[in-house]
């Protein structure tokens, strides 16, 4: 069969449509500018024969560098524009040196997008935090470049890797500076100084705010003479630790809070937390091994700082951690005794068992400045808890029947007080259940409550409410 088209038309019909096909596909993008040319350009200097400095900060600092550099770049004749890359391969130490000494197309840092994290603060706040990115700083008449690369995949194998800041200025000095008074704001505004907060089981850059309820003092149920103990040794330290810093005395304090459950210890702790306010506090919550040390740094960093650890027999059994036999205890009374005399730190431990902590306190003496007891609350503690828990409800007692709940209740704690508000508070409502008010709360609902607490609960409810061996028998 004879073809219809010679080899000449068949070339040029098919050149024609290659010609057709080349018209719809888009010219090909211009490459991305080179972030190595857009830094000589701005230099206006080789920057390979510029010194680069280095400065390593901790993941947790990514908020308090964002508000550093924002301050710093705030400042009359400073500016900067924000640039963003893109690596193709970017390695755990990846920096401007990696940026100066591609060769390979494939080694090419190009601009990109700025990576931003967004990091929570404390009252659920929030700020957007550069994460991944370059500032072209003007300072005056100096121009410098600084580098920011944080370590964006948490997941990874490098998900402990600090944040890396690298500035590169034809002047070493001014660079120098630069990054001095960086670090310096990063620490003036640390966003953790103030508040409450404590490390998670990531590890030291897992930190959690925790927002107390307000704390009065006249919730505070406890023998003037022994409130007054521990407010001298705590808010009155605090108030003329300026003082006491110029006479040479030790600002670093430990005080143990000891005395049977539902004492007030934890309610004492968080009162005076209330009460030192800028003071930043730490809590030792939780699986504590391995972060006792950077719970200490921490406190060391943002000092004024109390460190709280409640139940500190919990901790004070033989556990082994990493190969090594060793109560955690021992290693937190070591921390203590690390920091500075004149480190502004009060350590707040409790206990409802200080027979178990006497061998180790003795064999780390100095650590402990003073124990305080908590005892269980008199008949005139016990009348101001009955008012204090009896709030919100209409509490009707006659004289001798109050002087009868007091005689009633002796041995019992204040947590003993509230179950028993609570209790009794529910059985006057039962006793009403179409009433929308409060309820009216008698002495048989008192004496029903009671009764109910020592024949339903137990030996071990008694116990967990901090009762008194031998006391609330049944009558």
């Amino acid at each position: 069969m004879a073809s219809d088209f010679s080899p000449a038309e068949f070339g040029a019909a098919w050149q024609k449509f290659v010609d057709y096909i080349n018209l719809q596909v888009p010219p090909p993008a211009p490459p991305l500018p080179s972030i190595k040319d857009k830094i000589v350009a701005f230099l206006g200097d080789d920057p390979k024969s510029m010194t680069i400095l280095k400065e390593l900060f901790l993941e947790r600092d990514l908020p308090n560098l964002q508000i550093a550099l924002d301050r710093f770049l705030h400042k009359p004749q400073r500016s900067a524009e924000k640039v963003g890359y893109l690596a193709r391969h970017e390695s755990p130490d990846f920096g401007l040196g990696t940026i100066f000494s591609a060769r390979d197309p494939w080694e090419t840092v190009t601009e990109g997008p700025l990576h931003y994290r967004s990091v929570e603060l404390a009252n659920g706040e929030r700020l957007e935090c550069v994460s991944k990115g370059l500032y072209f700083i003007h300072d005056q008449e100096t121009k410098a470049v600084l580098l920011l690369h944080g370590n964006e995949n948490v997941y990874s194998a490098y998900a402990s890797l600090p944040i890396i800041v690298e500035i590169v200025c034809s002047q070493t000095e001014h660079a120098a500076a630069m990054l001095t008074e960086i670090r310096r704001l990063v620490n003036a505004h640390n966003v953790y100084r103030g508040q409450v907060i404590s490390l998670g089981a990531k590890g030291a850059d897992d930190i959690t705010f925790h927002r107390l309820p307000p704390f009065e003092r006249q919730a505070i149920i406890l023998p003037a003479s022994l409130l007054q103990t521990i407010e001298r040794n705590t808010l009155g330290f605090a108030e003329q630790a300026p003082r006491l810093r110029a006479a040479g005395r030790h600002l670093r304090r430990g005080l143990l809070f000891h005395g049977p459950p539902g004492t007030g210890k934890t309610l004492t702790i968080m009162y005076l937390i209330s009460q030192m306010r800028g003071r930043t506090a730490i809590l030792l919550t939780g699986r504590i091994a391995g972060l006792i040390k950077q719970s200490c740094q921490l406190a060391r960093l943002l000092a004024p700082a109390i460190v709280v650890l409640e139940d500190v027999d919990l901790v004070a059994q033989e556990r082994e951690r990493e190969g090594q036999t060793g109560p955690l205890l021992f290693e937190l009374l070591n921390e203590m005794d690390g920091l500075a005399a004149d480190t502004d730190v009060l350590f707040l431990l409790s206990t409802n068992r200080p027979d178990l902590l006497e061998p180790a306190l003795a064999a780390r003496p100095g650590r402990i400045d003073q124990a305080i007891e908590f005892p269980l609350p008199n008949a005139e503690c016990r009348r101001r808890l009955l008012e204090l828990y009896g709030q919100g409800l209409e509490l009707r007692l006659e004289a001798a029947d109050l002087e009868d709940m007091l005689r009633r209740t002796e041995g019992t704690s204040p947590a003993f007080i509230r179950e028993l508000l609570r209790k009794a508070a529910l059985i006057a409502a039962d006793q009403s259940p179409d009433s929308l008010d409060a309820p009216t709360v008698k002495a048989n609902n008192l004496r029903e409550a009671l009764q109910s607490i020592i024949t339903e609960g137990g030996q071990l409810t008694k116990t967990l409410l901090g009762v008194a061996p031998g006391t609330l028998e049944e009558e």
